[in-house]
Protein backbone atom coordinates (compact mmCIF):
# COMPACT_ATOMS: atom_id res chain seq x y z
CA UNK A 1 0.00 0.00 0.00
CA UNK A 2 1.27 3.56 -1.05
CA UNK A 3 0.71 6.44 1.28
CA UNK A 4 0.12 10.16 0.37
CA UNK A 5 1.26 12.87 3.30
CA UNK A 6 -0.31 16.44 2.40
CA UNK A 7 2.31 19.10 2.95
CA UNK A 8 1.14 21.59 0.73
CA UNK A 9 -0.76 24.15 2.95
CA UNK A 10 0.70 27.55 3.45
CA UNK A 11 0.57 27.46 7.67
CA UNK A 12 -1.08 31.26 7.79
CA UNK A 13 -2.11 30.53 11.25
CA UNK A 14 1.52 29.98 12.52
CA UNK A 15 3.30 32.73 11.11
CA UNK A 16 5.73 34.34 11.71
CA UNK A 17 7.26 30.73 11.78
CA UNK A 18 6.23 29.81 8.15
CA UNK A 19 7.29 32.94 6.67
CA UNK A 20 10.19 31.34 5.10
CA UNK A 21 9.92 27.84 6.33
CA UNK A 22 6.95 24.95 5.42
CA UNK A 23 5.07 23.95 8.09
CA UNK A 24 6.46 20.48 7.44
CA UNK A 25 9.54 21.53 8.29
CA UNK A 26 8.92 23.05 11.60
CA UNK A 27 10.44 21.58 14.10
CA UNK A 28 9.16 19.02 16.90
CA UNK A 29 11.08 17.55 19.42
CA UNK A 30 14.53 17.89 17.20
CA UNK A 31 13.26 17.02 13.65
CA UNK A 32 10.93 18.32 11.13
CA UNK A 33 7.07 17.20 11.84
CA UNK A 34 6.67 15.71 8.64
CA UNK A 35 9.61 13.44 9.18
CA UNK A 36 8.01 11.47 12.05
CA UNK A 37 4.96 10.45 9.64
CA UNK A 38 7.76 9.12 7.40
CA UNK A 39 9.32 7.72 9.92
CA UNK A 40 6.33 5.91 11.47
CA UNK A 41 5.06 4.98 7.80
CA UNK A 42 8.19 3.28 7.06
CA UNK A 43 8.55 1.29 10.20
CA UNK A 44 4.70 0.21 9.52
CA UNK A 45 6.69 -1.80 6.18
CA UNK A 46 4.91 1.76 3.84
CA UNK A 47 7.70 2.77 2.12
CA UNK A 48 6.24 4.08 -1.12
CA UNK A 49 5.38 7.90 -0.27
CA UNK A 50 4.01 10.46 -2.31
CA UNK A 51 3.87 14.09 -0.92
CA UNK A 52 2.57 17.14 -2.10
CA UNK A 53 4.00 20.98 -1.59
CA UNK A 54 3.06 24.24 -2.58
CA UNK A 55 3.87 26.92 -0.41
CA UNK A 56 8.27 27.27 -0.19
CA UNK A 57 7.92 23.31 -1.08
CA UNK A 58 11.20 23.21 -2.90
CA UNK A 59 12.59 22.97 0.86
CA UNK A 60 10.52 20.06 1.23
CA UNK A 61 12.38 18.29 -1.83
CA UNK A 62 15.76 19.81 -1.01
CA UNK A 63 15.86 18.20 2.87
CA UNK A 64 13.93 14.18 1.76
CA UNK A 65 14.69 14.79 -1.94
CA UNK A 66 14.13 10.40 -3.31
CA UNK A 67 14.03 9.52 0.75
CA UNK A 68 16.10 7.22 0.41
CA UNK A 69 18.27 8.67 3.68
CA UNK A 70 14.77 7.32 5.69
CA UNK A 71 14.51 4.01 3.82
CA UNK A 72 11.50 5.11 1.77
CA UNK A 73 10.55 5.98 -2.18
CA UNK A 74 9.14 9.53 -2.12
CA UNK A 75 7.30 10.51 -5.75
CA UNK A 76 6.56 14.62 -5.04
CA UNK A 77 3.39 16.01 -6.72
CA UNK A 78 4.56 20.17 -6.87
CA UNK A 79 1.50 22.31 -6.95
CA UNK A 80 1.68 25.50 -8.70
CA UNK A 81 -0.69 26.94 -7.13
CA UNK A 82 -2.99 24.99 -3.70
CA UNK A 83 -5.15 23.04 -4.82
CA UNK A 84 -7.07 22.35 -1.23
CA UNK A 85 -6.96 19.01 0.22
CA UNK A 86 -9.25 17.23 -2.61
CA UNK A 87 -7.84 18.60 -5.72
CA UNK A 88 -3.70 18.27 -4.24
CA UNK A 89 -5.26 14.37 -3.89
CA UNK A 90 -6.94 14.18 -7.40
CA UNK A 91 -3.44 15.88 -9.12
CA UNK A 92 -1.81 12.75 -6.84
CA UNK A 93 -3.56 10.08 -8.24
CA UNK A 94 -1.52 9.11 -11.41
CA UNK A 95 1.59 8.53 -8.94
CA UNK A 96 -0.86 6.36 -6.46
CA UNK A 97 -2.45 4.07 -8.69
CA UNK A 98 -5.59 2.21 -8.21
CA UNK A 99 -5.16 0.76 -4.90
CA UNK A 100 -6.32 2.09 -1.92
CA UNK A 101 -3.57 4.17 -0.34
CA UNK A 102 -2.93 5.68 3.03
CA UNK A 103 -4.03 9.72 3.37
CA UNK A 104 -1.91 11.26 6.01
CA UNK A 105 -2.21 15.55 7.09
CA UNK A 106 1.08 16.41 6.92
CA UNK A 107 0.41 19.08 9.68
CA UNK A 108 -0.30 16.75 12.67
CA UNK A 109 1.79 15.11 15.25
CA UNK A 110 0.77 11.55 16.58
CA UNK A 111 1.78 8.38 17.82
CA UNK A 112 -0.90 6.20 15.69
CA UNK A 113 0.56 2.70 14.65
CA UNK A 114 -0.34 2.80 10.70
CA UNK A 115 0.53 -0.84 10.18
CA UNK A 116 -3.27 -1.94 10.74
CA UNK A 117 -4.85 0.28 8.24
CA UNK A 118 -6.99 -1.21 5.89
CA UNK A 119 -9.92 -0.39 3.61
CA UNK A 120 -13.05 -2.78 4.51
CA UNK A 121 -14.43 -4.23 1.29
CA UNK A 122 -17.09 -2.69 -0.38
CA UNK A 123 -16.38 1.00 0.91
CA UNK A 124 -14.55 4.18 -0.55
CA UNK A 125 -12.61 5.34 2.80
CA UNK A 126 -12.00 4.41 6.18
CA UNK A 127 -11.33 7.21 8.84
CA UNK A 128 -9.40 7.51 11.86
CA UNK A 129 -11.58 9.62 14.80
CA UNK A 130 -10.28 10.85 17.82
CA UNK A 131 -11.73 12.75 20.65
CA UNK A 132 -12.37 16.09 19.93
CA UNK A 133 -9.78 18.58 20.50
CA UNK A 134 -10.99 22.26 21.98
CA UNK A 135 -10.98 23.79 18.50
CA UNK A 136 -13.65 21.41 17.21
CA UNK A 137 -15.88 20.50 20.18
CA UNK A 138 -18.77 19.58 18.00
CA UNK A 139 -16.77 16.33 16.00
CA UNK A 140 -17.35 16.29 12.58
CA UNK A 141 -18.52 12.57 12.19
CA UNK A 142 -20.74 9.64 14.21
CA UNK A 143 -18.71 6.57 14.13
CA UNK A 144 -21.32 3.50 14.86
CA UNK A 145 -20.73 -0.24 14.24
CA UNK A 146 -17.52 0.39 12.32
CA UNK A 147 -19.59 2.72 9.76
CA UNK A 148 -19.28 6.45 9.40
CA UNK A 149 -22.18 8.58 9.04
CA UNK A 150 -22.84 12.35 9.40
CA UNK A 151 -24.33 13.89 12.27
CA UNK A 152 -28.01 14.74 12.85
CA UNK A 153 -30.12 16.66 14.83
CA UNK A 154 -27.13 18.25 17.07
CA UNK A 155 -25.79 15.05 17.59
CA UNK A 156 -21.86 14.76 19.07
CA UNK A 157 -19.60 13.52 16.94
CA UNK A 158 -16.06 12.42 17.14
CA UNK A 159 -12.88 14.19 14.66
CA UNK A 160 -11.56 13.49 12.08
CA UNK A 161 -7.71 12.97 12.35
CA UNK A 162 -6.46 14.07 9.08
CA UNK A 163 -5.17 10.35 8.64
CA UNK A 164 -7.55 7.88 6.76
CA UNK A 165 -7.32 4.96 3.67
CA UNK A 166 -8.99 6.42 0.47
CA UNK A 167 -9.93 4.16 -2.55
CA UNK A 168 -8.98 6.33 -5.68
CA UNK A 169 -12.76 5.69 -6.99
CA UNK A 170 -13.77 8.70 -4.69
CA UNK A 171 -11.94 11.09 -5.88
CA UNK A 172 -11.16 9.63 -9.84
CA UNK A 173 -14.40 11.69 -11.44
CA UNK A 174 -13.82 15.14 -10.14
CA UNK A 175 -11.76 17.63 -11.92
CA UNK A 176 -8.25 18.70 -11.99
CA UNK A 177 -9.04 21.73 -9.72
CA UNK A 178 -9.20 22.93 -6.70
CA UNK A 179 -11.52 21.40 -3.89
CA UNK A 180 -12.24 20.27 -0.56
CA UNK A 181 -12.15 16.06 0.49
CA UNK A 182 -14.79 16.94 3.26
CA UNK A 183 -18.02 17.36 1.10
CA UNK A 184 -16.91 13.70 -0.91
CA UNK A 185 -16.12 12.07 2.17
CA UNK A 186 -19.59 13.31 3.81
CA UNK A 187 -21.45 12.45 0.65
CA UNK A 188 -20.21 8.88 0.79
CA UNK A 189 -20.75 8.16 4.08
CA UNK A 190 -24.22 9.55 3.13
CA UNK A 191 -24.09 6.29 1.12
CA UNK A 192 -22.63 3.98 3.77
CA UNK A 193 -19.56 3.87 1.79
CA UNK A 194 -16.89 5.15 4.77
CA UNK A 195 -16.20 2.78 7.93
CA UNK A 196 -13.89 4.03 10.36
CA UNK A 197 -11.89 3.64 13.92
CA UNK A 198 -11.60 5.28 17.18
CA UNK A 199 -7.85 6.41 18.13
CA UNK A 200 -7.64 7.37 21.64
CA UNK A 201 -3.81 8.02 21.88
CA UNK A 202 -1.00 10.93 21.16
CA UNK A 203 -2.53 13.50 18.66
CA UNK A 204 -2.33 17.51 18.05
CA UNK A 205 -3.45 19.45 15.30
CA UNK A 206 -0.03 21.43 14.63
CA UNK A 207 -2.20 24.56 13.98
CA UNK A 208 -0.80 27.11 15.85
CA UNK A 209 2.74 28.16 17.69
CA UNK A 210 0.84 27.39 21.12
CA UNK A 211 -0.01 23.39 19.55
CA UNK A 212 3.70 23.13 17.87
CA UNK A 213 4.89 23.53 21.43
CA UNK A 214 2.51 21.37 23.08
CA UNK A 215 3.77 18.84 19.94
CA UNK A 216 7.17 19.72 21.02
CA UNK A 217 6.71 18.49 24.71
CA UNK A 218 4.53 15.44 23.84
CA UNK A 219 7.10 14.50 21.79
CA UNK A 220 9.97 14.96 23.65
CA UNK A 221 8.48 13.06 26.63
Amino acid sequence: MKAMILAAGKGERMRPLTLHTPKPLLPVAGKPLIQWHIEALAQAGINQLVINHAWLGEQLQQRFADGQALGVQIQWSAEGEALETGGGIRQALPLLGEQPFILVNGDIWTRYDFSGLALPPGTLAHLVLIDNPEHNSAGDFILRDGLISNPQGGEQGLTYSGIAVLHPALLAEQPLAAFKLAPLLRDAAKQGLVSGEYFSGDWIDVGTPQRLADADRLAAG
